[in-house]
């Protein structure tokens, strides 16, 4: 049963992580055109838009990972409601680890591989936006008037 539980978990880290990685290519470019084209209207905040928008496609790419992982406990039969499965998956991918629902013995193994899974994906969620925030700042920081030198004091 271990080896099974690890094979589903992996396959389906698998498709979390191509899914997460294309959410993210996808949003740095968006990121960087869309700053750019904004920038050049002359926008105070060019970058404030594709970031908001780029933060909520990760986030609902992270919602959809969830719902495939409560597909799959609902496939196995682990749960008899949906919201339950999602409720259950959600837990285990931010990794809070209630206990409050738990699955049965030969499934167990599948919780501490999603929140393995979430913990990857939140971190490449958290390096995608650091590196969009690092681009904010270096253009902030440009465009910015330099400062007259203060003569000793």
């Amino acid at each position: 049963m271990v080896i099974i539980n690890t094979v589903l978990g992996l396959l389906l880290t698998l498709i979390c992580l191509t899914m997460q990685t294309a959410v993210s290519f996808w949003g740095v470019r968006y990121y960087i055109e869309h700053t750019a084209r904004a920038d050049e209207r002359g926008r105070r905040h060019p970058g404030f838009v594709p970031l908001l928008a780029t933060t909520s496609a990760m986030m609902l790419a992270c919602l959809v990972q969830i719902s495939l992982w409560a597909g799959l406990f609902l496939l196995l039969g682990q749960f008899d409601r949906f919201y339950d499965a999602v409720y259950h998956s959600a837990v285990n991918f931010a990794t809070l680890g209630y206990g409050d629902i738990v699955m049965k013995a030969e499934w167990k193994l599948l919780g501490p591989l999603e929140a393995i899974n979430g913990s990857m994906m939140l971190g490449m969620i958290a390096a995608a936006l650091m590196a969009m925030l690092q681009h904010m700042i270096k253009a902030a920081l440009a465009a910015r008037p330099p400062r007259p030198r203060s003569r000793g004091g």
